[in-house]
């Protein structure tokens, strides 16, 4: 058995999900392998994924290495951050550039630094910010890369032992101190069984870097130059590692 651990944006999802790489993902599946999706997007979000582009996938992998979820969405692993993180980390996130920030808890909550901009019942300012029991990723995007960069650099100076933050792009997703894609796929070999060398790894952002470095990886053609470094093979997509794997 083989396990692929596959990034969703830029990497499973380039140029969309097509029946070619459907097919590729069940014939991966039939012959006995897993396919984890691993994504910085929240649980609820790579559950509509999963549901909306209808590909297989065994179990699913979320924030950032995070939560892992079954294959029938119930969680099988959080890694939790104690809910006292919470207002400082929005408080510093609003006093370097970011007007708001997502929190993965346990109920949908997003923060903005404007109240005009609180459109939804669940938008919140930090005055109006409801207790919360814990949060397992709080996320954020700027403008651009190098201010996400910078955003970066600072949460991890100054949280450098209670959270990880991850730069995704312009995006920016910040969980639990020892927590990152790699930690959720050695949680994950522990809940199947399987061995370290039954994992292969496939991403193109710098979120990846973990798992790209931990594992037996590929990069995709248009990822970042890090991750193309750091990756032992690169591929244009996802379907050709799967055919390069199981020709083997």
């Amino acid at each position: 058995m083989k396990i692929i651990g596959s990034d969703y944006d830029g990497t499973l999802n380039h140029g969309g999900i097509d029946d070619k790489k459907r097919n590729a993902i069940k014939k991966w599946r039939d012959a006995g392998n897993l396919f984890v999706l691993v994504s910085g997007r929240g649980p609820d979000g790579v559950l509509c994924l999963r549901e909306e582009q209808q590909f297989g996938c065994d179990y699913l992998i979320a924030n950032n290495g995070a939560v892992i979820l079954k294959p029938d969405g119930v969680s099988a692993f959080e890694a939790r951050c104690d809910a006292s993180l919470a207002v400082p980390l929005l408080e510093h996130l609003f006093s370097v550039g970011c007007t708001w920030a997502h929190v993965q808890t346990a109920f949908e909550c997003r923060v903005f630094l404007d109240e005009k901009d609180c459109t939804e019942p669940w938008h919140y300012t930090l005055e109006t910010m409801p207790e919360i029991p814990y949060f397992t990723q709080i996320n954020t995007q700027l403008p651009t890369f190098e201010e996400s960069a910078g955003v970066t650099a600072s949460v991890r100076e100054t949280f450098c032992k209670e959270l990880n933050p991850l730069q995704n792009g312009e995006c920016l997703d910040i969980i639990r101190v020892d927590m990152n894609k790699a930690k959720g796929l050695y949680i994950l070999m522990d809940i199947v069984g399987a061995k370290y060398e039954d994992i292969i790894a496939v991403g193109d952002n710098i979120n990846d870097r973990d798992m790209i470095a931990e594992f037996r990886s590929y990069a995709m053609e248009t990822g970042v130059e890090e991750i193309k470094a750091l990756a032992d093979f690169i591929v244009p997509e996802v379907t050709d590692l799967i055919e390069k794997e199981l020709a083997e």
